[in-house]
């Protein structure tokens, strides 16, 4: 059984060379369906007709990682039930266009295991739109689980710095608290966008992947926490966002009740919590935006 040295995606361990730019068009249904799909019903964003008309800030996230340069021998891959989002960094320098075309350049920027068979890789990404500009700079980190009798992912060696942070929330009550109900088709809505991992819909993978019934795509909860934050902290204005970290610890499933609970943490910062009754699905998280 190999191992692999993910030293050899990230010589020296720093990060890896940017991948050429990846072009990516979409248009207005693209905005709107997106929008539907993490459950808004602020009309600014599933409305074209609406005169703030906008893109939500996360839709991009998605697109985290397109065109990195890995080594396949250095970071195997997974299959899709068992790669399950771990992490996810969104900052916004400047709104996207409601549609049109887009660049994408990412690199590899970490490799680690997390425990036999299991690692966790990190990519980073910009956006720019059609003047040069950057909009969107984001950092994702995956889990690629791996069972033995497939042999998808062995035990390899660390590589390259992580974005991963410790971030404790106070023992105090929140002081800001949004919640939203995840509708019995919100995964079968979310995937219309282009995620189609069959974890998400198909009972059958679930189950390979360790769940008793599919679950929520974690970046739906990304989207859900975003606007629920957005819209208590911001008055949903998407030109007053400006940064997202999460961890997803636990999944969310379809008919949960979603609920951000927030601490203030300085002027336009709040460190929170996602979470489904007792139970904290989203940690380690903060959340900017303008005052």
């Amino acid at each position: 059984m190999p191992t692999y040295n993910a030293s050899a995606a990230l010589p020296g361990g720093e990060p890896g060379p940017w991948g050429d730019p990846v072009v990516i068009s979409y248009e207005r249904r693209d905005v709107l369906l997106y929008a539907v799909g993490i459950g808004i019903e602020d009309l600014s964003y599933i409305y074209e007709g609406h005169p703030d008309f906008a893109v939500f800030p996360t839709f991009p996230i998605r697109w985290g990682g397109s065109g990195a340069p890995v080594d396949r021998e250095a970071v195997p891959s997974s299959p899709g039930p068992l790669t399950i989002d771990a992490e996810r960094y969104l900052e916004m320098v400047k709104p996207l266009p409601i549609g049109g075309e887009v660049r994408v350049q990412s690199r590899l920027i970490g490799v680690h295991p997390r425990g036999k068979g299991n690692g966790f890789v990190e990519t980073e990404s910009t956006v720019t739109d059609a003047d040069g500009d950057v909009c969107i700079k984001m950092v994702n980190g995956s889990f690629r689980r791996g069972v033995e009798q497939l042999g998808d992912i062995e035990t390899f060696e660390g590589a390259g710095e992580t974005y991963s942070q410790k971030i404790t929330v106070p023992e105090t009550p929140a002081d800001v608290t949004a919640s939203a109900a995840i509708a019995s088709n919100q995964a079968h809505i979310y995937r219309l966008s282009g995620d189609y991992n069959p974890l998400h819909i198909d009972p059958d993978s679930a189950k390979f992947g360790g769940f008793d019934e599919p679950i929520l795509h974690g970046l739906c909860t990304f989207g859900h926490c975003g606007h629920l934050l957005l819209g208590a902290l911001a008055d949903g204005d998407a030109k007053r966002f400006r940064k997202i970290k999460v961890r997803f610890s636990s999944p969310v499933f379809m008919g949960d009740e979603l609920s951000v609970h927030a601490w203030h943490d300085g002027p336009g910062r709040v460190l929170f919590e996602g979470r489904v009754g007792d139970k904290v699905v989203v940690s380690n998280a903060y959340f900017e935006y303008s005052e």
